[in-house]
């Protein structure tokens, strides 16, 4: 059982890396195979399908992390400590499971609907946890009035982009890139709003 369990993972790791060079299209059973050091039919005795890995990828990686978000989402803190922690968590997690969260940012896009629903669902009940945060927030006045849906939308697609560009050997640590990302979510969500270019009178 210990066996089979290392080779599953193994598996679901080198195809997660595989998944973020290639692609999920651009990546075969076969060429996955030979990364591992197994044969295609070992392969398909751990994953039925290529479908099937992509998903167990995502969905590990989901299941992970959304404890720890809403453990935060739930916290005796102010709402704007909330929302930074949340977002130094979630980029911290990102480039910690760089690859896999790849998968999830970039390949989910190509999962078959009996895997897609499940996808989705626990998509949404993720960014439910960040909404809820800034849904508190709006409500208390800490936050200013917005569409929370869409600046959730922003803030995760600003974090999840770690997962093209970090380098390990690059200038800044996860943590360094987790907590500037979270001084650009809370600044963003307290600012005072300015007047749009419409709204501003002309000079008389």
């Amino acid at each position: 059982m210990a066996e089979t369990r290392t080779t599953r993972e193994r598996i679901r790791r080198e195809a997660a890396a595989l998944f973020r060079e290639r692609g999920f299209n651009g990546t075969s059973m076969a060429e996955l195979a030979s990364a591992v050091g197994v044969t295609k039919s070992s392969l398909y005795h751990h994953f039925p399908s290529k479908q099937a890995l992509l998903s167990e990828i995502i969905e590990l990686t989901v299941s992970r992390v959304t404890p720890l978000v809403r453990a935060v989402a739930e916290m005796d803190l102010p709402v704007s400590e909330r929302l930074g922690r949340a977002v130094v968590l979630h980029t911290v997690e990102a480039i910690r499971d760089q690859d896999a969260l790849a998968c999830f940012v970039e390949e989910g896009r190509y999962l078959a609907p009996d895997f897609m629903e499940t996808h989705l669902a626990n998509r949404d009940t993720y960014e439910q946890l960040f909404r809820r945060i800034f849904e508190e927030g709006i409500e208390s006045g800490d936050f200013m009035e917005q569409d929370g849906g869409i600046a959730v939308k922003a803030i995760l697609g600003m974090c999840n982009s770690v997962v093209r560009w970090y380098r390990p050997d690059g200038s800044r640590s996860p943590d360094e890139i987790a907590s500037q990302f979270a001084h650009f979510a809370v600044r963003g969500a307290i600012a005072s709003r300015a007047p749009a270019p419409s709204e501003r009178r002309s000079p008389t």
